[in-house]
C-alpha cells in the first residue's frame, strides 16, 4: 500500500495540527501552575504580615499561642488547597493528553487492521494460515493494549482518590487550637 503525496500532506498537516494543539495546552497548564505560584506567593506574603503584626500585638503568651494554633491551621488548609489545584492542574494536562494519545492509538489501529485487512484480500492462496495468526496475535495485542489503558485509568482514579483522603485526613489533623498546659 502505497501512499500518495496528497495523503504524505496530509498526514504531515494533520501531525503538524497536533503538536501544535499538544504544545499549547501544555503551555497552558504552565500558565496555570505561574499563575498558581504567583497567587500562592501573594497570599503568603499578605499572611505573613498580618500573622506578624497580630504577634507583635499579643498581650499575653496565651493569646500568642491561639495565634500561632490559628496560623498553623490556616498555613494546613492553604498547603491542601494549593496541594489540590496543583493536582487538579496536572491530572487536566495529563488527561488531556492521555485522551490524545489514545485517539492516535485508536486511529493507527484501524489503519493498520485495514491493511491486513487488505493484504488477506490479495493474498496468494495457500496463505489464509499466516494470514490469520497475523490477524490472531494482531487482536492479541489490541486487548493487551486496551487492558493497560485500563488499568492506567483505574490506577489514577485509584491515586485521586487516595489524594482526597490524604489531605482530609491531614486537614482534619490539624489543631485549630492550642491545647492548654497543665500546671
Amino acid at each position: 500500500m502505497t501512499m500518495t503525496t496528497e495523503q504524505v500532506t496530509a498526514a504531515n498537516k494533520a501531525n503538524l495540527e497536533t503538536l501544535v494543539g499538544l504544545t499549547t495546552k501544555a503551555f497552558s497548564g504552565v500558565e496555570k501552575l505561574i499563575e498558581l505560584n504567583l497567587t500562592a506567593a501573594k497570599s503568603t506574603l499578605a499572611d505573613s504580615q498580618k500573622q506578624t503584626h497580630a504577634s507583635m500585638s499579643a498581650k499575653d503568651t496565651q493569646e500568642l499561642l491561639a495565634l500561632q494554633a490559628s496560623l498553623f491551621h490556616t498555613l494546613a488548609e492553604k498547603a491542601v488547597a494549593y496541594n489540590s489545584h496543583l493536582f487538579e492542574i496536572a491530572t487536566g494536562t495529563s488527561s488531556h493528553f492521555q485522551d490524545h494519545v489514545e485517539s492516535k492509538v485508536a486511529q493507527a489501529q484501524n489503519m493498520l487492521h485495514g491493511m491486513v485487512d487488505n493484504v488477506a484480500k490479495n493474498a496468494p492462496a495457500g496463505s489464509e494460515a499466516a494470514i490469520a495468526a497475523f490477524q490472531s496475535a494482531l487482536s492479541a495485542g489490541n486487548t493487551a493494549l486496551d487492558s493497560v489503558q485500563k488499568a492506567v485509568k483505574q490506577a489514577t482514579e485509584v491515586v485521586q482518590t487516595n489524594y482526597k483522603h490524604i489531605t482530609d485526613s491531614a486537614l482534619k489533623s490539624t489543631p485549630t487550637k492550642p491545647t492548654p498546659k497543665k500546671r
